[in-house]
């Protein structure tokens, strides 16, 4: 399977500005593109790059004054598997956690886990350690959080978001995350592209999509509080602790982001 991915972002910046741009598919599909993603910026600009703390492919630019359009169009190829479900994984003694998994059970700036500790064993402590565990957090936030582009705020903790009860995909995301992280799972912050293949119409229209993975078994998998169902064309992008590690611009002045399209479209005919 595969599916032509992609995003254009335009920008209007009052003065020349630094960005930070985490707009890369990541390392590990690099070997599934059919076609670079290469990023464009018109007008045209030097791009630097280098590797975060967590591994992902960074690029720095120096927008100019004025109207900026940053895009990439690319192909990559899929399984055309839905997420695993792996219900036997089971959850690692904190003792015998791989030393680079325990950054991921820190609080951190949108996780305040520290915050939602004793409400998670509450809520989660009697439940069978490892997948189940994780799945049950998940099916907790799901039912928990109401959808709403309305309802983004950048700011959002996870700890706002359950006394808010509503959000967007990175606000289920960093709930299920900051609730394992309270009960000794390892769990990371993902981002990237989501198709809808195999979901009912209407789609809503494209975005990038948040979910986190958590550490069972000796290995990462993917669960998804947003749709809290395995999904098909999941195509990674960055991963950190939360939102702030993973942020697809960061931008360093003043500028307003004047559309934003993103596209994750399976390719049923030839390619020319």
């Amino acid at each position: 399977m595969k599916f032509r991915v992609g995003y254009e972002l335009q920008y209007e910046f009052p003065q020349s500005t630094p960005v930070i741009l985490l707009l890369n598919v990541h390392f590990t599909r690099v070997a599934d593109l059919a076609m670079p993603d290469h990023i464009l910026v018109d007008p045209g600009v030097s791009i630097s790059g280098y590797r975060d703390g967590f591994g992902n492919w960074c690029s720095r630019i120096l927008a100019p004054k004025g109207h900026v359009l940053i895009s990439a169009d690319s192909i990559v190829r899929d399984t055309g598997q839905p997420d695993p479900v792996v219900s036997h994984a089971e959850q690692v003694r904190v003792e015998a956690l791989p030393e680079e998994t325990l950054v991921f059970l820190l609080a951190s700036r949108f996780c305040d886990s520290d915050r939602l500790l004793d409400l998670a064993w509450a809520l989660f402590g009697t439940t069978e350690p490892g997948w189940a565990r994780v799945q049950a957090v998940s099916d907790f936030v799901h039912r928990h959080i109401t959808f709403g582009y309305e309802h983004a705020r950048v700011t959002r903790t996870a700890s706002e978001a359950y006394q808010e009860r509503c959000g967007v995909c990175r606000d289920y995301a960093h709930l299920a995350v900051a609730f394992c992280r309270a009960l000794n799972i390892p769990a990371r912050y993902c981002t990237g592209y989501l198709s809808d293949v195999g979901m009912p119409l209407p789609h809503p229209p494209g975005d990038f999509a948040a979910w986190f993975e958590a550490y069972l078994g000796g290995q990462w998998y993917t669960f998804d509080p947003r749709n809290n169902v395995p999904r098909i064309g999941r195509i990674l992008m960055a991963r950190g602790r939360d939102a702030a590690d993973v942020a697809i611009s960061t931008t360093f002045g003043p500028n307003t982001l004047q559309s934003f399209r993103v596209w994750t479209d399976e390719i049923t005919g030839r390619i020319e």
